[in-house]
């Protein structure tokens, strides 16, 4: 069985809702805290074993490409100011991986992106992500998909509880088996009184060349878009296993909206004590 050495992450997306933050700056290069978000998902990647990281972007995320390119100039100010830390810190966002970039092409979708780098995956099992969606774990969430995946072969998609009254605004699945966390499907953003578990699935999955083969027939789904899901679920009514994979140890965060953005803020700043302390004064302070 092949290993999943390479990860496809869809980088593409416009951030409206940030806007206008994100009018000039792709929405992955968003802080959080003192990191961009795209860096804390290819730290994740990496420390569960990714070697080849794929972003499939668009015209305007030149600062993302340069995010994990050497800045000459910068290194060299830090080094003749004695900044060894810092030097080495920045040198190393450029050393984390092999990274390649692809452009998107084809209609709106996050099952786009996946087409997109088709050909730089092929035959080999791999890690497909959203640029927007953070893990944040004891133990990275790449590695208890990949430790899985090495143990039984199983496609996967990221699963994490959400509550009752918010089914309705996710992709919910429906095991056919509680115990090994089987598929039976994913409907999306169904009602409350429709949805068939509290199981939300997000922008982490470990999907391979038969999944790219039915997606490259999936017809336009919602909002006339091509949706990896809308694969997922012909692969699953073709008679296809495919399952979730619950966080151990950790909580999804997503940051495509002002307050989720917020939010990621402060539960990473949680792991900074000198901010923490400031923080829970702060707090106190506010009517």
């Amino acid at each position: 069985m092949k290993k999943v050495k390479k990860a496809i992450v869809a980088v593409a997306g416009s951030g409206t809702r940030l806007l206008p933050a994100t009018k000039s700056m792709p929405k992955e290069m968003l802080p959080i805290v003192d990191k961009p978000a795209i860096q804390l998902v290819v730290e994740e990647l990496v420390a569960g074993g990714i070697e080849d990281i794929i972003l499939v972007t668009k015209w305007d995320k030149k600062p993302l490409e340069d995010h994990f390119d050497h800045s000459w100039a910068l290194e060299y100010e830090l080094a003749q100011a004695g900044k060894k830390e810092k030097l080495a810190e920045v040198k190393k966002i450029s050393e984390m991986a092999n990274f390649i970039y692809v452009r998107q092409k084809g209609p709106y979708g996050n099952g786009t992106p996946v087409l997109s780098a088709a050909s730089l995956v092929q035959d080999e099992p791999f890690l497909y992500v959203w640029g927007d969606d953070l893990v944040k774990s004891k133990i990275s969430f790449t590695k208890q998909m990949i430790d899985d995946y090495n143990k039984t072969g199983h496609l996967m998609i990221g699963v994490q509880q959400v509550a009752r009254n918010q089914v309705d605004r996710y992709g919910i699945v429906s095991l056919k088996d509680k115990k090994t966390m089987q598929l039976d499907g994913i409907i999306e953003k169904p009602s409350i009184q429709e949805a068939p578990s509290r199981l939300a699935d997000f922008g982490r999955m470990i999907l391979n060349q038969e999944i790219v083969d039915v997606l490259k027939k999936t017809k336009l789904g919602k909002g006339k878009e091509l949706w990896i899901v809308d694969a997922i679920r012909d692969y699953i009514k073709a008679g296809g296993d495919f399952y979730a994979k619950e966080v151990q140890d950790g909580e999804w965060l997503t940051t495509g909206d002002p307050l989720n953005l917020l939010r990621t803020n402060l539960e990473y700043a949680q792991d900074r004590p000198e901010l923490k302390r400031f923080l829970k004064k702060y707090l106190k302070t506010l009517k």
